[in-house]
C-alpha cells in the first residue's frame, strides 16, 4: 500500500510536489494535515525551493475533513489542529500550487484558500457544506472575502452553495483553469515558464512581500481566534451544532430545534 502522503523533491529542488492519497475521499483527517505540514517543514528551508504543487489521486481531491473530528468531544483539538495548519500553508515562504479536480470540500477548500496559486481542472467543484451540519467553516468566514470577494464568500459561508471552476475563475480564485488530461504536465510547464528561470531567494522574498500585503495572516490571526472561539464556546454547546453531525454519522435526518 502507498503512503497516504507522499513527497517528492524534484527540478533540482526546484519544486517539492505533494500527493495525498487516501481514498476513496482524500479526507484531510489530523494524521493526513500532520503528515503533509511534516513534509512541508522538512523543506522549508531547501534554498532552491520554488514552488510546491499538491495534487491528489482520485475522482476527486478531498472531501475536506473528517466529519466525525467535529464531534463535541473531539472538534476543539480537531480546530487547534486545522488551522495550525491553514497557518503553515498561508505562511509557507515559496507559494503552493494546489491541482484541483472534482469535489474540493470544507477543509479542504480552505486550505486550498490559504494556498498560493490555485489550478483546476474543468470537473472542480468547490463548497463549505457545514451549515448543512449545522455547523460553519471558520476559515472561509475569516478569509472568503480576501480571496473570493465578499458577497459570494458570504453566500457560500451561510448557505454553503457550490461553485464549479468556472466560477472560481471569475472570482479571481484561480491561476489557470487545466485540461484534465494533462493538469499536472500543465502546471509543470507553467512553473518552468513563470517561476524556475527566477531567483529562489527572490521568489521567498516576492512571497513574503505578497503575503504580508495582503492581510491574509492578519485574518487567519485574531480573526480566525475568534472565529474558532465562536465555534467552541456557542456551536458546540448547542443541540443543533451537535445534531448535523450526529444526524450525518448515522446516515439519518437531522432533527433541527432551532437552538
Amino acid at each position: 500500500m502507498s503512503l497516504e502522503v507522499r513527497a517528492e523533491s524534484t527540478d533540482s529542488g526546484q519544486l517539492l510536489r505533494l500527493v495525498l492519497d487516501a481514498p476513496k475521499g482524500n479526507v484531510l483527517s489530523m494524521a493526513r494535515m500532520e503528515a503533509i505540514s511534516a513534509a512541508l517543514a522538512a523543506h522549508r528551508d531547501d534554498p532552491r525551493l520554488k514552488l510546491v504543487v499538491w495534487t491528489a489521486e482520485g475522482p476527486h481531491f478531498s472531501f475536506g475533513a473528517a466529519v466525525e473530528e467535529h464531534e463535541a468531544s473531539r472538534a476543539p483539538a480537531m480546530l487547534k489542529a486545522f488551522h495550525a495548519f491553514v497557518r503553515d500553508l498561508a505562511s509557507y515562504p515559496v507559494p503552493i500550487a494546489p491541482v484541483v479536480h472534482g469535489k474540493c470540500l470544507g477543509g479542504a477548500f480552505e486550505a486550498v484558500l490559504a494556498c498560493h496559486f490555485v489550478f483546476a481542472t474543468p470537473s472542480a467543484r468547490f463548497a463549505c457544506p457545514e451549515v448543512k451540519l449545522g455547523v460553519f467553516p471558520p476559515v472561509l468566514a475569516a478569509i472568503g472575502a480576501a480571496r473570493l470577494g465578499h458577497a459570494l464568500a458570504e453566500r457560500m459561508v451561510v448557505t454553503g452553495a457550490e461553485i464549479d471552476a468556472n466560477d472560481a475563475q471569475r472570482a479571481g480564485m484561480l491561476a489557470e483553469l487545466v485540461a484534465a488530461s494533462d493538469a499536472v504536465e500543465h502546471v509543470l510547464a507553467w512553473a518552468a515558464r513563470e517561476l524556475f528561470p527566477l531567483s529562489a531567494f527572490t521568489v521567498r522574498q516576492a512571497t513574503k512581500a505578497a503575503r504580508r500585503a495582503s492581510g491574509l495572516l492578519e485574518m487567519l490571526g485574531a480573526p480566525l481566534d475568534r472565529a474558532e472561539a465562536q465555534y467552541v464556546g456557542e456551536l458546540l454547546t448547542s443541540h443543533d451544532g451537535n445534531e448535523g453531525i450526529a444526524a450525518f454519522l448515522a446516515k439519518r435526518a437531522p432533527a433541527w430545534r432551532d437552538r
